[in-house]
C-alpha cells in the first residue's frame, strides 16, 4: 500500500537536496542561513511522522512503529520563524539559459510545453476515480497521492518532451523558483493551522454568539450574507479560505444555515468556501497568490495583482451570496 507519508518524505528530501545546493551557491549572500531554513524544513517532514506515531501509540499502545518526541519539532518551527522573520533567507543568481535560447526552445516545442502541466491533473483524476478502492493507496488518500504521483510522472514527461537527460537541471530550476518565492511558500500552511487553532480555541463559537445577538431570528437572507461576507473578511485577514472556513462554519454555516434553516450541506459549505476564495483575490496575506507573482514578474507595483483582481473578487462575492440564497435551501 502506498502511503501519503511517503509523499511527504519525498518533499522533505527535495528540500534537503536544494538546501545542499544553496549551501554550495556562493552567489547567495545568505547561503548558509538559507540552507539552514530549507534543510531544517525538509527534515521536519520525516520527523513529523515519528511525532504522529508517538501520539497514535499513546492512544493505542503498540500501534505505531517508531516514535519521536514532539519538543525538537517545536524548536525547529521556532528556528524557522526566526530565520524567516529576521530576513536570513536569500537567493543566488540562477543558472539558466539566455533569453534567445529560451525563445528558440519555446518555438521548437510549441504546444508540447503544456503536456507536463496537463499530466498532473490527469494522473490525479485517474488515481481518484479508478484506484481509490483498489487497495493500492492508503484509504481516503487516493487524490492526494495521485497528485504527488502526477508531479513525478510530469517530471519524467517534461524531461522526455524537452530532451533533457540530467535530473540536476529541473532540481536547479526548482531551487531558483523556491528562492524567488521564499518563506511565503509556507504561508498557506501556517494560516491553515491558524484556522484550526482558532476553531479549537472557540473563536467560531464566540462569533456565532455575536451573530445571534445581531441578526433577527429566522432571517435566511441575512444569515447567508453574514456567512459569505464573514468568509470573505476572515479570508482577507488570514489570507486563506481554509483558515477562515472552520471559524465561520462553526459560527454560522453549520448551526444556523444547515441545522436551523435546513440548508443543503454540500451547497452551503461549497458556496461558502467559494465566498472565501473571493477574498483570496483581495488580500496581500495570500502572498503566494498575489505578492509572489508580482515579485516573479518583477512588477513595479507589488499590489498590482490585487488591484486588478479586486473588482472580480467583489463581484464573485455578490454572486456567491445570490447563488446560496436561491439554490442552497
Amino acid at each position: 500500500m502506498i502511503k501519503v507519508e511517503w509523499l511527504y518524505w519525498l518533499i522533505g528530501l527535495i528540500f534537503v537536496v536544494m538546501a545542499v545546493q544553496m549551501a554550495a551557491d556562493r552567489t547567495n549572500p545568505k547561503r548558509w542561513t538559507s540552507a539552514a531554513f530549507w534543510g531544517l524544513l525538509g527534515l521536519t517532514f520525516p520527523y513529523g511522522t515519528g511525532v504522529v506515531n508517538a501520539e497514535l501509540n499513546a492512544a493505542a499502545p503498540g500501534s505505531a512503529s517508531w516514535t519521536l518526541p514532539a519538543e525538537p519539532l517545536g524548536v525547529a518551527v521556532l528556528a524557522l520563524i526566526v530565520l524567516a522573520g529576521f530576513n536570513f533567507i536569500g537567493k543566488g543568481v540562477p543558472v539558466t539559459t539566455t533569453d534567445e535560447q529560451r525563445q528558440a526552445s519555446a518555438a521548437r516545442l510549441g504546444s508540447k510545453l503544456f503536456i507536463p502541466a496537463l499530466t498532473i491533473p490527469l494522473v490525479a483524476i485517474v488515481c481518484a476515480s479508478f484506484l481509490d478502492e483498489s487497495g493500492l493507496f492508503e484509504t481516503g488518500k487516493a487524490t492526494l497521492i495521485g497528485l504527488g504521483l502526477g508531479c513525478i510522472v510530469a517530471l519524467a514527461v517534461g524531461m522526455f518532451v524537452t530532451g533533457e537527460k540530467r535530473i540536476s537541471v529541473p532540481i536547479h530550476s526548482g531551487r531558483s523558483m523556491l528562492e524567488a518565492m521564499g518563506s511565503a511558500l509556507l504561508l498557506p500552511q501556517l494560516l491553515a493551522v491558524l484556522g484550526s487553532i482558532f476553531a479549537v480555541a472557540g473563536v467560531g463559537t464566540q462569533v456565532g454568539t455575536v451573530v445571534d445577538d445581531v441578526l433577527p431570528g429566522n432571517s435566511k437572507y441575512l444569515a447567508v450574507i453574514a456567512y459569505c461576507v464573514g468568509m470573505f473578511l476572515f479570508t482577507v485577514i488570514m489570507g486563506n479560505a481554509f483558515a477562515a472556513f472552520p471559524v465561520m462554519t462553526a459560527a454560522i454555516g453549520w448551526p444556523v444555515l444547515i441545522q436551523q434553516m435546513h440548508g443543503n450541506e454540500a451547497a452551503v459549505l461549497a458556496i461558502g468556501m467559494l465566498a472565501g476564495f473571493s477574498g483570496t483575490l483581495c488580500t496581500p496575506m495570500a502572498a503566494n497568490f498575489n505578492i509572489v507573482p508580482a515579485s516573479l514578474l518583477e512588477l513595479k507595483d507589488q499590489y498590482g495583482p490585487i488591484k486588478a483582481q479586486l473588482p472580480t473578487g467583489l463581484a464573485l462575492l455578490v454572486c456567491n451570496i445570490v447563488i446560496m440564497a436561491l439554490f442552497a435551501f
